[in-house]
């Protein structure tokens, strides 16, 4: 039981300090999949909107959308860890991620007592963009605008919005854009407190495999040159950095298959992941 008050007393500080707060939460990987985690993630969501923060989540569902490509028997491949899309893809993409994934995800968090909203990326043209340049990759698209507004008024009326990463363009086609992507522009524009990206893996690890708990910006680069920030953790650093240059005041990575992850980092003094500072 005192081990219970502590850990509610350590958690009242950050609570005071983020409440009113917008906070958006990269959602996939492993807790997407595990169904305990599923629930677990939706009551973290649900409450944190009733401490006053504001969270705006964004998901992935890339192992879904590989098996359903396979079961269509339509040919997938990455190039540089983007999926290629093209037309046939870019369907099965739409289809994965906002008829199925992200109506999940509104589900999970109202059946949890939350109020959820979910969004396609195209819906208001809330999010804009152009293909990728100097990649032959189809239709995947980087973010060049986003319409706050829409975000602004679903929360602002008491709910939580639930984005798939799907954009719309002046050119008249539709994109796929990467869920960390989509999560830190929309980070950007909102002028987030947070950036939240969910893994599979504890954070970053130093040449011993040891967590490092806190980054600033500046430290990152040379763990990249030396290597010690490597392969897929690379795009997800460089995801939070842009977040912290478009003024977000803290980026985090945390590892997703960790029940109720969210809460341990943002509401304990230690946390679980790791998190890059923009100060300093």
């Amino acid at each position: 039981m005192r081990e219970k008050i502590n850990t509610l007393l350590e958690a009242l500080p950050y609570i005071k300090k983020f409440s009113g707060s917008i906070f958006v939460i990269k959602y996939g990987g492993a807790a997407m999949e595990e169904e305990h985690l599923k629930k677990e993630f939706a009551r973290d969501i649900v409450l944190l909107r009733y401490v006053g923060i504001n969270p705006v989540v964004v998901h992935g569902g890339g192992p879904e959308i590989g098996r359903m490509l396979k079961d269509l028997e339509i040919p997938t491949r990455f190039v540089d860890g983007l999926r290629v899309t093209d037309e046939k893809t870019l369907e099965v993409v739409e289809m994965v991620l906002s008829g199925h994934i992200n109506k999940e995800i509104v589900k999970n968090i109202n059946d949890q007592g939350g109020n959820a909203i979910g969004l396609s990326g195209k819906d208001g043209r809330l999010l804009m963009a152009k293909k990728i340049e100097g990649k032959d990759i189809g239709y995947v698209g980087e973010v060049v605008g986003v319409n706050v507004e829409i975000i602004k008024t679903i929360y602002r009326h008491g709910y939580i919005p639930v984005i798939a990463p799907l954009a719309d363009s002046t050119d008249g086609h539709s994109y796929n854009i990467n869920a960390d992507t989509a999560a830190g522009s929309i980070a950007k524009a909102l002028s987030a407190e947070k950036l939240i990206l969910l893994t599979d893996v504890e954070g970053v690890l130093d040449r011993d495999g040891k967590l490092i708990s806190t980054l600033k910006r500046e430290e990152v680069y040379p763990l990249i040159e030396d290597r010690t920030i490597s392969g897929g953790m690379i795009p997800k650093v460089e995801c939070c950095l842009s977040a912290l240059e478009g003024g977000v005041k803290g980026a985090h990575i945390i590892d997703g298959k960790i029940p109720h992850a969210i809460l341990l980092e943002i509401f304990t003094d230690s946390g679980i992941g790791t998190e890059i500072k923009g100060e300093g």
